[in-house]
């Protein structure tokens, strides 16, 4: 893919100048997860996780948005400003738990627990978001959790490891899709046991959609955001990181003294690396400004469906 996509452009081309200049032409805001590469992330407008990345895209005056992120994020953004232009870099960049998650049988879930309130991670298509009461990150979901009054039942869909994490953290017993992150369920139990060995002074830090065995070890557990922050705040010198290896990025420019050792997945694979968000590049990160292609598009009734749940979260965020 990405030979094709650069062979469209002039490799004498000054991509990071032309991104700037297009920004600025297009009157474009660039918003980024902290999952992409680098160079990516160093022209982003706005940075953040799926909750920052929200807000972020609620307070916009652009008029284009370019998310580069995964397909679920820029439906977001689509559904917070429907009167923008929401581009991507690459419309093939989605997410396993979104696709582990159809709205038929989400919608078959829901029915047969007509009482229950239904908390339902961002990772999920537009569809879903639609049919949910409430939507959330992992930044925000045991206060979205707590906020539910306790003689409701709850459905969470659809990463079976958050809310497995989120029943430890709250107390509350709820009903759990079983779904789970192609990335975060990768990393392996037994090399992190040795790195752990080799790296006595390293601080195990872990994503809340890792499997149980690693959140027990982990000294720390949270969001991206928060992981990121972590490092910044805590005395350590070294971290083993269980998440998405794009946050190293930051964590190594927000604290270039200290050390940090990407979590190992089981094969010998770049499986700590999400393969949808690594779909976008530089060349289609310009192509997309050039072109305002590819666009989101859904029908109004889908996207005001799909806002009430997500504005339920903004606001208790």
């Amino acid at each position: 893919m990405t030979e094709t996509v650069r062979g469209k452009i002039d490799p004498r081309l000054d991509l990071e100048a032309e991104i700037v200049r297009l920004k600025k032409e297009r009157n474009a805001v660039l918003l980024a997860h902290y999952y992409q590469e680098g160079d990516i992330q160093d022209l982003a407008d706005f940075l953040g996780d799926s909750l920052q990345l929200a807000q972020q895209a609620k307070k916009t005056t652009a008029d284009v948005i370019l998310f580069a992120g995964v397909h679920f994020m820029a439906e977001t953004a689509k559904i917070l400003n429907p009167d923008r232009i929401v581009v991507v870099p690459d419309l093939e960049a989605g997410c396993s738990l979104a696709d582990g998650c159809p709205v038929d049988r989400f919608r078959a879930w829901r029915a047969k627990y007509p009482d229950a309130v239904s908390i339902t991670y961002i990772n999920c298509t537009a569809e879903v978001k639609a049919e949910s009461d409430y939507i959330c990150t992992s930044s925000n979901a045991e206060k979205i959790v707590r906020a539910i009054p306790e003689d409701k039942e709850i459905l969470f869909a659809p990463d079976k490891n958050l809310g497995r994490w989120l029943e430890q953290k709250t107390g509350r017993k709820m009903r759990l899709w079983q779904g789970s992150c192609v990335v975060h369920e990768t990393f392996s139990l037994r090399k992190i046991i040795s790195l752990r060995e080799q790296h006595p002074e390293a601080k195990l830090i872990a994503h809340p959609e890792c499997e149980e065995p690693i959140l027990a070890m982990a000294q720390f557990i949270g969001s991206t955001t928060a992981l990121l922050k972590y490092t910044q705040s805590d005395d350590a010198k070294a971290y083993i990181v269980a998440t998405e290896s794009g946050i190293v990025h930051q964590m190594r420019k927000a604290s270039p003294h200290k050390t940090f050792i990407e979590g190992p997945p089981e094969g010998n694979c770049a499986c700590n690396e999400c393969p949808f968000m690594r779909l976008n590049s530089m060349e289609k990160v310009y192509l997309a400004l050039r072109d305002l292609e590819p666009r989101i598009e859904m029908p109004a009734a889908l996207r005001e469906r799909a806002r009430v749940p997500i504005d339920r979260m903004l606001a208790l965020s």
